[in-house]
C-alpha cells in the first residue's frame, strides 16, 4: 500500500508523472484531487474506491470503475471526505490488475 502525493495542475499545462499502482494505495482526500488511472496490460482493471461505513444498517456501497485492457485511461474523483476510513483518514482505492497499470495523482 502507498499514499501518493497529488501534483498540482497549473495554469502553464502540467505533464502528470505516472507510477505503478499497488494493490492497494490511499490519498489523502481533497475535493480537487483526481487518480488517473491507465491500463496498458492484456485484462480490465477494476479499482475501488473503498467507501467505508453503513446507513441505517446497510453498508454503503464501494465505488467501482473498470479501465479497459490495453488502452484503457479513466479519470476517477474527486477523492473527497465522503470516502474517508475513519480509522486512518485516508481514501483507500484498490485494484484487481496491476500489471502494467500506472496512476497519477492530480489536484486541479
Amino acid at each position: 500500500m502507498a499514499l501518493l502525493t497529488p501534483q498540482q495542475v497549473g495554469i502553464t499545462g502540467t505533464t502528470p508523472t505516472y507510477g505503478a499502482v499497488a494493490a492497494s494505495d490511499t490519498v489523502t482526500p481533497d475535493d480537487r484531487t483526481f487518480l488517473i488511472v491507465k491500463n496498458a496490460g492484456g485484462s480490465p482493471d477494476t479499482c475501488t474506491v473503498v467507501i467505508p461505513g453503513s446507513y441505517l444498517g446497510q453498508a454503503i456501497p464501494d465505488v467501482a470503475v473498470t479501465v479497459p485492457a490495453t488502452n484503457g485511461e479513466r479519470w476517477i474523483g474527486p477523492l473527497n471526505a465522503a470516502a474517508v476510513d475513519p480509522t486512518t483518514g485516508l481514501v483507500t482505492i484498490t485494484h484487481s490488475f496491476t500489471t502494467s497499470v500506472t496512476c497519477a495523482l492530480v489536484r486541479i
